[in-house]
């Protein structure tokens, strides 16, 4: 599911956000992946865990691309600097938007696997402690947040490598519809992560 990356890409474009990669730690394949690229959402499930993608986590009447009909009318995005008023307008606009973005209330209580990238929030002794999982590589990051819909928040039963920042994992668990706001950004799920794994399938899905 491409369209959530493309919308927030052409918002990008009024902050001409750069989109080289950032330093990255190796570590669970995380070498190799331009901001945006997505993982395939196949492997096999396990009996205690159902594979589910991100579109699974969006519900079918919520269309964000509605919300922002008309965004770019009066304005040129390719022409905006990076402190354009109406740029910062715009992204604020967005960020209201995607902050409220809602949940599926079917996926409360499901036992999943979901791949995604780590994005750290609670680093300590070489260990990340809880972290957000994001669909595409640079969220929170490179690029703003995506939609609270498209952000979990993982509590994994054990710590991770410090080295898995922004790495590409599988993550088992129990989903929660469920409320987190950080500085990287404001889920709208929660995920008891009873098991994650480092991300095989080194190919990059666009």
């Amino acid at each position: 599911m491409n369209r959530i990356f493309t919308l927030l890409m052409l918002v990008c474009a009024a902050l001409v956000l750069p989109a080289a990669a950032a330093d990255r730690e190796s570590g669970a394949g995380g070498d190799g992946y331009a901001v945006g690229d997505r993982l395939a959402p196949g492997g096999a499930s396990g009996d205690e865990f159902v594979a589910i993608t991100w579109d699974d986590l969006i519900p079918p009447d919520w269309i964000p691309e509605e919300l922002f009909k008309g965004l770019f009318d009066d304005v040129d995005p390719d022409g905006m600097q990076d402190a354009d008023p109406r740029a910062i307008e715009i992204m604020a606009r967005i960020r209201e938007e995607w902050d409220k973005a809602p949940a599926v209330a079917g996926m409360d209580g499901r036992r999943v696997r979901i791949p995604g990238f780590v994005v750290p929030l609670d680093v300590a002794d070489r260990q990340i402690g809880e972290f957000l999982l994001v669909p595409y590589f640079g969220a929170c990051i490179h690029v703003p947040p995506p939609p609270a819909n498209q952000l979990i928040h993982v509590l994994p039963d054990k710590p991770i490598p410090a080295a898995w920042n922004m790495a590409p994992v599988w993550v088992s668990g129990v989903l929660s519809v469920a409320r987190f706001d950080s500085e990287m950004g404001d889920a709208g799920y929660q995920l008891r992560g009873v098991r994650v794994e480092e991300y095989t399938d080194p190919v990059p899905q666009n």
